[in-house]
C-alpha cells in the first residue's frame, strides 16, 4: 500500500512539474523576457555633417563647418530616456571656404585651436519627447568654457544600411551666444551693427552606425 502511495505522488508531482509542456506556457521564473540592452552607435563622418551660421555685418550669413569629428551614441529602445551620447570636434578642421577667415577663426581671437583643440559635447536627459522629436539637455564646452545647452532633435531609423549594419540619423539644432564662450572679437559698422553676429545657430546632420 506504502509502495503504490509512494508512486501515485511522484506521479502527481511529474505531472505538475511538467504542466507547462502541455499549456504551452513556460514556468513563472523565466516567463519574463529580459529588456532588450542599450545598443552602441557611432558617428559616420563620411554621411554627417557639422555646420553653423552667423551674421555678417547684419545682413548676409556665413555658413561654415568642422571637417573633423566623431562621437558615440548609446540607446536604449526601451527607455530613450537613459540614452547617452557624447562627441568631439578637432577645432582646427572648421572650414567656411576662406583660407584668411578660416585662419583667423583658428586663431586666440576666436577659437585659439592650439590651445583649445576641442570642442565637446555630452549629454545631460532627454526630454519632452513627442514620437522620434525631443529635447536634449547637455553641457558644451568650447574655448576652455562649460555651458548648458539644448537640442532639438529628430531620430530618423534604425535601417539596415548595404553593410548588414544597422544605422540611426540624428537631425539637431540649436543656437548659442558665442560671446558665452569667450568668442568675442568682433567690430561694429557705421551702421550699428557687428561685423560679426553674436548668436550662432549650430545645425547637425550626424548618422550613425550600430557598432559590432
Amino acid at each position: 500500500m506504502t509502495t503504490r502511495r509512494t508512486l501515485l505522488l511522484t506521479a502527481l508531482a511529474l505531472g505538475m512539474g511538467t504542466a507547462s509542456a502541455w499549456t504551452g506556457t513556460a514556468p513563472e521564473s523565466t516567463a519574463q523576457a529580459r529588456p532588450a540592452a542599450a545598443a552602441e552607435y557611432e558617428i559616420d563622418p563620411s554621411h554627417s555633417q557639422v555646420l553653423f551660421k552667423v551674421k555678417h555685418l547684419g545682413i548676409s550669413t556665413v555658413t561654415g563647418r568642422f571637417r573633423d569629428f566623431s562621437g558615440t551614441i548609446s540607446y536604449d529602445p526601451q527607455n530613450p530616456a537613459a540614452s547617452r551620447a557624447r562627441a568631439a570636434i578637432k577645432t582646427a578642421s572648421i572650414d567656411t571656404d576662406n583660407d584668411r577667415r578660416d585662419n583667423h577663426l583658428r586663431s586666440a581671437d576666436f577659437f585659439e585651436a592650439e590651445k583649445y583643440p576641442e570642442i565637446t559635447f555630452t549629454t545631460g536627459r532627454l526630454r519632452e519627447a513627442r514620437g522620434d522629436a525631443f529635447k536634449l539637455d547637455g553641457t558644451l564646452t568650447m574655448r576652455g568654457v562649460t555651458r548648458p545647452i539644448t537640442l532639438d532633435v529628430e531620430k530618423v531609423g534604425p535601417v539596415r544600411g548595404p553593410d548588414g549594419r544597422d544605422r540611426m540619423a540624428f537631425n539637431a539644432t540649436t543656437t548659442l551666444d558665442r560671446t558665452q564662450y569667450g568668442l568675442t572679437w568682433s567690430r561694429a559698422t557705421e551702421a550699428g551693427g557687428l561685423v560679426v553676429g553674436n548668436d550662432v545657430q549650430i545645425v547637425l546632420e550626424l548618422e550613425t552606425v550600430r557598432k559590432p
